[in-house]
């Protein structure tokens, strides 16, 4: 939990220092934004909310890769020439998010410097937590798996600040994550709330001393 991911900037603050504008697009919470299977042809950046991406089996299992809030890129892997979506994004929450076409991005990535360095950064951080996740997966408990999720999803050890209320997620969507059962999810939030690691109705409010979890052997 150390490593500090570089942020990137608003990509509507660098259009506009262009001269170029762009309107943010709403979702409202659980809506479609792309399907498993659409043409891969924008990239898109989320200015408020959070997003989910799954993907599905062709028996109709379903996982969650990832989620993702303010900040965050998704759909960049048109970038590298990816005909089609591998995953499905849906907003966790009612959101706003700003859609690139793919050749708009591109354009912007070779004619802003800065901007493309800190896209590049952004890419490369995405790449090393995905690297960590498959780490934890093999050799961390499932409650150090949950643990480190919710940590992440409140933004801790990210050079933004900490945002430790997390909105509404389901425990069914936890435990796809860290790849595990409900029902050890259920075990492991009832057991951080009563050591004031959490708290939860709904929302989730995740406190710094939930960090105890991850450096205990």
């Amino acid at each position: 939990m150390k490593r500090k991911e570089r942020s990137v900037s608003d990509v509507l603050a660098v259009l506009s220092r262009r001269g170029e504008i762009y309107m943010p697009v709403e979702f409202a919470r659980n809506e479609i934004i792309f399907a498993q299977g659409d043409p891969a042809d924008a990239v898109f950046q989320i200015r408020r909310g959070k997003v989910k991406l799954t993907v599905s089996s062709q028996a109709g299992k379903e996982a969650v890769i990832s989620l993702l809030g303010a900040g965050d890129y998704f759909g960049e892997a048109c970038l590298a020439g990816q005909p089609i979506r591998l995953a499905t994004a849906r907003a966790l929450a009612d959101c706003s998010v700003v859609r690139l076409p793919k050749a708009h991005m591109t354009h912007l990535l070779r004619e802003d410097r800065t901007f493309s360095e800190e896209f590049l950064s952004y890419a490369l951080g995405r790449i090393i937590r995905i690297e960590e996740d498959l780490i934890d997966q093999l050799f961390n408990s499932s409650e150090k798996r949950l643990a480190r999720l919710l940590l992440l999803l409140a933004n801790f050890g990210k050079e933004s600040d900490p945002e430790p209320v997390i909105p509404r997620v389901s425990q069914e969507t936890l435990a796809e994550m860290i790849g595990t059962t409900r029902s050890r999810v259920s075990f492991f939030m009832n057991r951080f709330r009563k050591l004031g690691f959490i708290e939860y109705a709904g929302d989730i409010k995740v406190h710094s001393s939930l960090l105890s979890v991850l450096l205990n052997d």
